[in-house]
């Protein structure tokens, strides 16, 4: 018998073969065995949460009507174009975007028949499978990929899916690499059967564990965001009087920070958590506007000796003006010999002095100062003419009172250099300990 006789008989052109009825047609259902060849994996994409992979799939079955005693070799390798001629399983891909077939410089498919009527068929496919992401741990973070092989129209009662042996039934090819993920060498097989209203229907699954690698993370936003932290404390050591440096840094670090944040979301879906990556750019923008905030606060600080000064200026004009006031009362009793108004006039002096002195209590007193306007020595008690301090007086108080206020503002500069970067410091260990180590285990401990 010639190659091309065989080839008849055996497609059905003189049996009677027909592709559109399953093998074993009323009786038990087909058991296939899938395999797949892993060529390529990659452009695993956060935003559209999805991943894209090169493979070989392998399919292998029984048809008892393919059995040949006829030819003599033990297997037969077929044209692509056969394959129309013969049944197959319909197999889909049930968590696929995207796929395309292979066809440079030829359909990139085989059909292999043995003599026990086994059929093995095999094909290249370029597949956009879905892969729903968690993200919490972004970028420290493990993903689980599944691929699941599914039956479109026939039931379990016509058509059961198997994985080949579990070592053979994903394999890799050597060498492959992902640009941010290491592909984990456990694979999980199973079954996800299928439960419609049309039905029970066959499912297989794979599930593929990425490791994220961060160095390109560490690069590109940790490394950067640490340092402009601590460009924001540069401004502790610059004098509290150089306004526009310690301004212009406090500004430019918070507008850096800001873009900075901005980025690391940018390739990112829009999920309602919180993320790793933004707890990480919230607290360094946080520190970079606490700085700015340090420098408001020097500089507030360093200027209430002049709002101190203004009020005790204002003060001494008002008890001259009490003072002058008095003596012209005297002189005008002592003229017209009008005896029956001292207590009235007494009364009218001394409310005056204790309404301006309680006056200046109260203001003073949220600053810590209002001791510095109680009389002293009887001062200010009667209706005795107030004597005005001399210069000399005016300018040691005004310069004791400069000097107490800009310490306090050094101060705050001082202590700011110790508790940022402490702070800083303790929040990393927290940070780290936290994603790298507790979290870490966690999902690692999860099969």
């Amino acid at each position: 018998m010639s190659p091309s006789d065989f080839l008849d008989k055996l497609m059905g052109r003189t049996s009677g073969y027909d592709a559109r009825i399953r093998p074993n047609f009323k009786g038990p259902p087909v058991n296939v065995t899938c395999n797949i060849f892993i060529n390529s994996f990659g452009s695993v994409t956060e935003t559209t949460m999805d991943y894209r992979v090169n493979v070989f799939l392998r399919q292998q079955w029984n048809d008892p009507r393919l059995a040949y005693r006829e030819y003599p070799d033990d297997s037969l390798d077929l044209d692509p174009s056969m394959l129309d001629s013969i049944w197959k399983p319909d197999l889909f891909f049930a968590n696929e975007k995207g796929a395309n077939f292979h066809e440079v410089t030829t359909d990139n498919k085989l059909l292999r028949i043995f003599k026990n009527g086994n059929v093995l068929y095999s094909i290249r496919l370029t597949l956009i499978l879905s892969c729903p992401m968690d993200l919490k741990n972004f970028p420290m973070d493990i993903q689980t990929c599944t691929m699941q092989l599914e039956s479109f129209g026939y039931t379990m009662n016509d058509l059961i899916f198997e994985w080949l042996e579990e070592q053979e039934a994903v394999q890799v090819a050597e060498g492959l690499t992902l640009p941010q993920f290491i592909l984990r060498d456990e694979k999980d097989l199973g079954y996800c059967t299928k439960y419609y209203n049309t039905g029970k229907f066959t499912c297989i699954e794979v599930k593929f564990h990425l490791e994220r690698q961060m160095g390109y993370y560490l690069i590109q936003m940790y490394i950067p965001s640490l340092l402009i932290v601590i460009l924001s404390w540069v401004s502790f050591w610059i004098n509290m009087d150089a306004a526009p440096a310690r301004v212009g840094l406090g500004i430019t670090t918070v507008l850096t920070m800001t873009t900075q944040s901005a980025g690391s979301r940018a390739s990112l879906p829009k999920v309602s958590y919180v993320k790793a990556i933004d707890i990480w750019m919230a607290v360094c923008l946080l520190f970079v506007f606490a700085a700015l905030l340090e420098y408001a606060a020097v500089n507030f600080v360093s200027r209430q000796h002049k709002e101190f000064m203004r009020l005790r200026r204002r003060q001494r004009r008002q008890r001259m003006g009490l003072s002058s006031g008095t003596a012209s009362l005297e002189s005008l009793r002592q003229l017209s010999g009008w005896h029956g108004s001292e207590h009235t006039y007494a009364t009218l002096s001394s409310s005056r002095e204790e309404e301006l002195v309680r006056e200046s209590r109260f203001y003073l007193r949220g600053y810590g100062l209002g001791h510095c306007l109680q009389p002293k020595d009887g001062a200010g008690e009667g209706p005795g003419i107030y004597s005005p301090p001399t210069a000399s007086m005016l300018l040691r108080e005004g310069e004791s009172l400069r000097r107490r206020y800009i310490d306090r503002a050094k101060r705050i500069d001082t202590i700011s250099r110790a508790v940022f970067p402490f702070t800083f410091l303790v929040f990393n260990i927290f940070y780290w300990v936290v994603y790298k180590v507790l979290r870490s285990e966690d999902i690692h401990s999860v099969p």
